[in-house]
């Protein structure tokens, strides 16, 4: 039975790596506020799914994952020099869009509860705003 351990295990390696040469060594202004989400490490070790979210417009996300891809050959250099392995996998960087799709449920959710909230406007569509000891 092959040991699922050892890829998580350099998976998260991987991610804190990738985190520090990100923010200190890559220098491409394509690459604007990302983060690592989750590395997914093939269990031959050979392959390293990197889930990126990206902060900002459908463009500055698409130039941000160009810049990653760009500078993939480089990262992986880096990470030899810094992991205790025989082989670094190949780095495949993806976009990672659950962040924003769960802000978007979150605002589809928060719409449906006002909506179904008692609304204190009167049968008649005005607010009754009458003493109801003068009537």
């Amino acid at each position: 039975m092959p040991n699922t351990r050892r890829p998580d295990q350099l998976g998260r390696v991987i991610a804190q790596e990738l985190s520090e040469l990100m923010r200190l060594r890559v220098k491409d202004p394509r690459i604007g506020f990302a983060s690592i989400t989750g590395v997914n490490v093939s269990r031959d070790l050979s392959l390293a799914k990197v889930y990126i979210s990206v902060m900002g417009t459908p463009e500055e996300q698409r130039e941000t994952m160009r810049g990653l891809r760009h500078a993939a050959g480089f990262l992986r250099h880096e990470l030899a020099q810094r992991l205790s392995v025989r082989h670094v996998p190949e780095i495949t960087f993806l976009l990672d869009e659950s962040i924003a799709r769960g802000a978007r449920m979150l605002d589809l959710l928060n719409e449906i509860s006002r909506e179904q909230q008692p609304n204190p406007v009167g049968a008649a569509g005005a607010l009754d705003l009458r003493d109801p000891d003068e009537g």
